[in-house]
């Protein structure tokens, strides 16, 4: 039998804490290279923060509930633990400016799986929450072999006394050896992000943009207590019956303006899946 949406034993589920709500939209903020990366041309970091207020801002005010901001130009993406100081910074400092204009239920995902460099930048800004897409296991992965980041992550969160930041985790992950050779189920590894201290499981498709099955997301679903959002593929045409299983979803690709990852949030394409989601 299904366990019942979002419940979590002795406290609230993080997705209430965090958003206030029982379901909700999350838009990603792909931001322009930063220092450090290949294609970083030498841009002020407050023209990224304006670029990423201003994604925020389509996001929020047309019907969402929370975005994530994410160093998605930062290509080819780094392991764990290679990243530098001025990534943690300029994400600090660009999430500092979404949080002083939206507060604490802003995310930070820094690419690929800095769980601690992602802590790092959340604690400094003021942000409610970081997703980490290997949070256990091991995977063999597009930037090679990647160790999941729990117990690194959960050990920096308290040594830093960043206590307040939630972890939200993938399950059964995109772009990841396990879910290619399928060498553990479905319910093992959700059980597994659950025994780690995951505050949020999420379901994604095979790649960014890929949607995630009902079934895959019932599978997460039937196998944990906690809150699970999907984290790829969602479209106005099918939020409605994907929410229906979960307790929301990341959006990006499909209300850009090019209808792809590294467009601009259009505004019209994202009030569309909202409506569509009921929100």
């Amino acid at each position: 039998m299904t366990k019942e949406l979002g419940v979590y034993p002795g406290r609230p589920s993080a997705i209430q804490e965090l958003m206030s709500a029982e379901r909700v939209l999350v838009g990603a903020v792909h931001l322009p290279a930063l220092p450090g990366s290949p294609t970083y041309s030498g841009q002020a970091i407050s023209e990224i923060a304006d670029y990423g207020l201003a994604e925020a801002s389509t996001y929020l005010e047309n019907g969402f509930t929370s975005i994530i901001v994410e160093n998605h130009w930062d290509m080819p993406f780094q392991k764990p633990g290679e990243h530098g100081y001025e990534t943690a910074a300029a994400m600090a400092v660009i999430t500092r400016r979404i949080v002083e204009e939206f507060g604490p239920r802003v995310g930070v995902s820094i690419l690929s799986n800095a769980g601690e460099c992602s802590i790092a930048a959340a604690h400094a800004a003021g942000a409610g929450w970081i997703r980490v897409n290997q949070w256990a296991n091991a995977y063999v992965a597009n930037e090679g072999i990647i160790e999941g980041q729990a117990a690194k992550t959960t050990r920096f969160r308290a040594r830093i006394q960043a206590h307040d930041i939630r972890v939200f985790a993938d399950v059964h992950v995109k772009h990841g050896a396990h879910a290619i050779v399928a060498d553990r189920t479905l319910a093992e590894q959700t059980e597994d992000a659950e025994f780690f201290a995951a505050d949020v499981l999420i379901a994604t498709g095979s790649r960014t943009g890929s949607a995630a099955s009902p079934d895959e997301v019932r599978g997460i679903r039937q196998n944990t207590i906690l809150p699970v959002i999907i984290g790829s593929g969602i479209t106005a045409d099918n939020v409605s019956a994907l929410l229906d299983e979960c307790n929301g979803a990341i959006v990006a690709s499909s209300v850009k303006d090019n209808g792809r990852w590294w467009g601009r949030a259009d505004s019209a394409k994202v009030a569309a899946v909202a409506r569509a989601a009921g929100l």
